[in-house]
């Protein structure tokens, strides 16, 4: 008897060992779900001329690419037609019908997986005022590396003496990077001040390890070996 109740206790603790060494699940619904229980605005471009008509784009990719959304309410859709509209900063949607549509409520998304790009919507500081987008994720863990593309738009110009007329366009900027930790508000990273004030709790590792491997902030690839290293302390 006393042996049964032995057996019985260690494979109940192995039970619960196990579980909690599972990743949290979603739970998977189907596509036509998400476009009836989601808010959705009809995408326009706030401007007199059609996207069309202006060169360069505005979006990460411009062809709609079949991802999954992951929401914060631990749902997961598949074989979405998405695109990351980089100008508007928002996801879009191509519904059954072929209308092109943006989410009205982005706050929903933990995670958005196009392709090879993943990206969530986070809160982040912006000259001392907190504000809300979209990030592309280069590292997770409990700190984060994210990237924040740009695109802003020129307005055309009228032809003057020796100078052609030049038409509206669409301009990539060069990416800016993020440092999260854990749900706090992510915090640019501009300067070598900027990556060791992102680590508070292990300042002087982190600086360390930037001289050491003569990390530069403009680089993603050091910026990742920094945040790989702060996630194993």
């Amino acid at each position: 008897m006393k042996n049964y109740f032995l057996t019985f206790l260690f494979t109940v603790c192995l039970i619960g060992f196990s579980r909690a060494q599972l990743p949290l699940s979603y739970d998977i619904r189907e596509k036509m779900d998400f476009y009836l229980a989601n808010k959705f605005i009809e995408r326009e471009f706030k401007g007199v001329l059609s996207e069309g008509e202006i060169d360069g784009s505005p979006y990460l990719n411009r062809e709609f690419e079949n991802g999954s959304i992951y929401t914060v309410q631990r749902q997961q859709y598949n074989e979405i037609p998405l695109r990351y509209n980089i100008y508007n900063d928002n996801l879009e949607f191509k519904t059954p019908d072929n209308q092109i549509m943006d989410l009205a409520a982005p706050e929903i998304v933990e995670k958005a997986v196009l392709g090879n790009n993943v990206l969530t919507y986070a809160p982040y500081l912006m000259a001392n005022k907190t504000k809300t987008g979209f990030f592309l994720i280069l590292e997770a863990g409990k700190a984060s590396l994210f990237a924040k593309p740009e695109v802003v738009f020129q307005k055309a110009t009228e032809p003057a003496a020796y100078k052609d007329a030049v038409p509206a366009k669409f301009v990539k900027n060069p990416d800016e990077y993020y440092i999260r930790i854990g749900s706090e508000q992510a915090v640019i990273i501009s300067s070598k001040k900027d990556l060791i004030a992102a680590f508070p709790d292990n300042r002087d590792k982190i600086e360390s390890f930037i001289s050491r491997n003569k990390i530069k902030t403009n680089k993603p690839e050091g910026l990742k070996e920094v945040v790989k290293y702060y996630n194993t302390l």
